[in-house]
């Protein structure tokens, strides 16, 4: 099933949505006019590497930097992957913005996505190839809208074999069934070695977003039970 969009309209432009959206777009064109080799060297120097930090010879070959820990969200290993990450952050990102605020917004993204990438370094302290992308991030906003707004609908369009149709998922059903896919997948990546997917990354910005959620959910509860107005609850 793949979504299409959610049932929540924002009460307020999310500039700072369409700016992430837009700084991905221009850092993926600027991929494009790589080479393969410079493209490489993009990678292991601006996304993060495990080993840098782990591995004596990995460290002396790209040097110690922290930088890799903010600049890997906004680098994308091709077009299935930022056009995917893109589209899951347009559906859930602009109502949790209108609730945490713009600037707050930036710093939860931000902060999301340092700690999934700690989540996935602990399982692969030693990996040496380049973890990119801005999954881990949009991750933590599904994780906070899932708190948010559980009882939203997801549209989704689902294919049977040939045929599809369009079905409107509870958001609680949707995001929980797809945190479990993460964790299983994860457990399967960590057994077998099946893929270079970060599911470890996915799964620990979704709590991470979970855990902020749950705490502006309270807070905006109150305020609005406070004027006697139930709003999206």
């Amino acid at each position: 099933m793949f979504p299409l969009y959610d049932t929540i309209p924002s009460r307020k432009k999310p500039y700072v949505l369409y700016s992430l959206i837009v700084i991905n777009i221009a850092v993926f064109l600027y991929e494009l006019s790589l080479t393969h080799p410079q493209l490489y060297s993009f990678f292991a120097h601006y996304g993060i590497v495990p080993a840098r930090y782990t591995v004596e010879s990995v460290r002396n070959i790209l040097g110690f930097s922290l930088l890799p820990w903010i600049t890997h969200m906004f680098i994308h290993g091709g077009w299935m992957h930022i056009i995917g990450n893109m589209w899951y952050l347009w559906i859930f990102g602009d109502n949790v913005e209108d609730v945490l605020g713009h600037w707050k917004f930036l710093l939860f993204y931000l902060s999301g996505g340092i700690f999934a990438a700690l989540v996935n370094f602990v399982f692969m302290p030693t990996e040496t190839v380049p973890m990119i992308g801005a999954s881990g991030a949009i991750s933590a906003v599904m994780g906070a809208y899932f708190m948010l707004f559980p009882h939203s609908r997801i549209v989704s369009l689902v294919f049977f074999f040939i045929f599809f149709t369009f079905v409107e998922i509870p958001a609680f059903v949707y995001l929980f069934f797809w945190f479990l896919m993460q964790v299983y997948n994860g457990m399967i990546d960590t057994a077998f070695q099946a893929t270079n997917v970060a599911w470890w990354a996915h799964a620990g910005g979704f709590v991470y977003g979970m855990i902020i959620g749950g705490i502006y959910r309270k807070r905006y509860y109150a305020y609005w039970r406070n004027k006697n107005y139930y709003y999206w609850w």
